[in-house]
């Protein structure tokens, strides 16, 4: 047996909005055999944008039955049966939520027909409920009703059903049953090439949008679980509801995919990736031996100084400072003599008890910078372990090659196949990346244990 649903919503947040409006036709060998319609009253106003979509209001809500009051026969009513809904992922994760606030764990089978319309109908660019009526001659008092749209969409299974042999009918049922997990608008074919090994895959939205860009060690299995579990996150839910288009690149391992996931990242700007967006400039506090005083520094200076006279990492020059000055104050260091103040003689900290006289002599410029150093050491940057440029091998098993990652001062170079590759890479512009320097340093504490190998390069590289 298979129910036909609908349901009308205060919004698209599944995890967080409400139902107001469920309507369902029973359907047992062809025939309606039972129907179930009601409002549902959400316990909160309706933002006026659905009132005039439905022309459901808070007055016609007032007196209905809320979804607890419900949940209990609904759950039987629907046990064990099939849901079939246009867009079914966004009704049937509607019903899971209203379902979990009220006690119960409901699941179903279910079967889209936006898309087994896209399947059936593959050149027709519109597949809404609206333009399918329209194309078939369907007629209906009104639509964004549930009652309204779940007769409608009675009438449109019946016409494609009696359009096609039984075979051919059924077979095209049981394959998207297979593919139920998909959103409608994805191609089932285009999914299936994708492999179960390391990479990045990236989803698009309408016009080639960037969307989200993601990594995994199994890619197919990674893509696959945002479209499974999504009715319970409201950010999975709309990825689901706008990606248009994956496309993905394989890499040797674990290493590749997440410093080429980093890469895209900055490039394309997703809207639906928070981390790892392009940064803003950064600043540090550069102190070498032959200076008597922090200074800051920012981009490519950050790049070409060596990592072990830079202290910190910070995205504004007021981090900075307010950094170095509660140092400072924590070691009764000198805000004058590190030139976060102006002045001459003794400071104001001085006169206070707070800084041990290095502006006025009391304490030794030379004692003074030794104790600064060892403060700081804690945001000291990791000193670049080799001489030069290193070469990171990585072969993942399920990789169909291994590649060299190139690497320098903590700047990621690129990525080869093979050593003589090197100098194909364009590496005149590559700046220093608190992301990538991050990720290095997580995976090269302890190489072998990732599966890395490391081999220095000439300086020269």
């Amino acid at each position: 047996m298979m129910v036909l649903i609908d349901i009308e919503t205060t919004g698209i947040r599944a995890s967080r909005d409400r139902i107001i409006e469920i309507a369902a036709l029973k359907v047992l060998d062809g025939h309606v055999v039972d129907q179930w319609a009601s409002l549902i009253n959400p316990e909160c106003r309706l933002p006026s944008t659905i009132t005039q979509l439905t022309g459901i209001d808070d007055a016609s809500l007032e007196q209905a039955a809320c979804f607890s009051d419900i949940a209990n026969s609904l759950f039987v009513w629907l046990e064990g049966n099939e849901l079939i809904a246009h867009n079914a992922r966004f009704d049937y994760s509607f019903l899971r939520n209203e379902f979990k606030r009220a006690g119960l764990n409901y699941r179903a089978r279910m079967l889209c027909t936006l898309r087994l319309s896209r399947q059936l109908d593959p050149s027709q660019g519109q597949h809404n409920l609206a333009a399918l009526l329209n194309r078939y001659q369907i007629s209906t008092p009104a639509q964004h009703r549930a009652t309204h749209d779940v007769q409608s969409l009675w009438a449109l299974w019946q016409c494609w059903e009696s359009s096609l042999p039984p075979e051919q009918w059924q077979a095209l049922l049981d394959a998207q049953r297979r593919q139920r997990s998909l959103p409608a608008q994805l191609d089932p074919k285009r999914v299936e090439q994708i492999p179960n090994c390391p990479g990045v895959y990236l989803f698009y939205g309408h016009n080639q949008l960037p969307l989200y860009v993601g990594k995994s060690v199994n890619l197919r299995d990674r893509v696959m679980s945002h479209f499974q579990g999504d009715h319970q996150d409201d950010r999975e839910m709309r990825l689901a509801q706008q990606v248009q288009h994956i496309e993905w690149e394989e890499t040797a391992g674990d290493l590749g995919a997440q410093l080429r996931e980093a890469q895209l990242i900055k490039t394309l700007m997703p809207i639906m990736n928070r981390r790892l967006r392009k940064q803003r400039r950064l600043y540090a506090w550069y102190w070498p031996k032959s200076e008597q005083q922090p200074r800051l520094i920012n981009g490519e200076a950050i790049s070409n100084a060596h990592t072990e006279s830079i202290f910190g990492l910070f995205r504004s020059t007021r981090d900075a400072k307010n950094t170095l000055g509660k140092i400072a104050e924590e070691h009764q260091l000198c805000r004058q003599v590190l030139g976060l103040e102006k002045g001459r003689g003794r400071c104001f900290a001085h006169q206070l008890g707070k800084c041990r006289g290095a502006c006025c002599q009391q304490e030794t410029l030379g004692a003074h910078e030794q104790r600064a150093k060892q403060a700081l050491a804690q945001q000291q940057l990791n000193h670049w372990p080799w001489s030069g440029p290193i070469a990171i091998y990585e072969a993942h098993q399920k990789s169909r090659w291994p590649a060299y990652h190139l690497v320098s001062q903590w700047r990621y170079l690129g990525t080869i196949k093979k050593l003589e590759e090197a100098d194909s890479l364009d590496t005149q512009n590559v700046s220093f990346d608190m992301d990538t320097y991050q990720l290095l340093n997580r995976f090269l504490r302890d190489p072998q244990r990732h599966g890395l190998e490391i081999k220095e390069l000439p300086d020269q590289r």
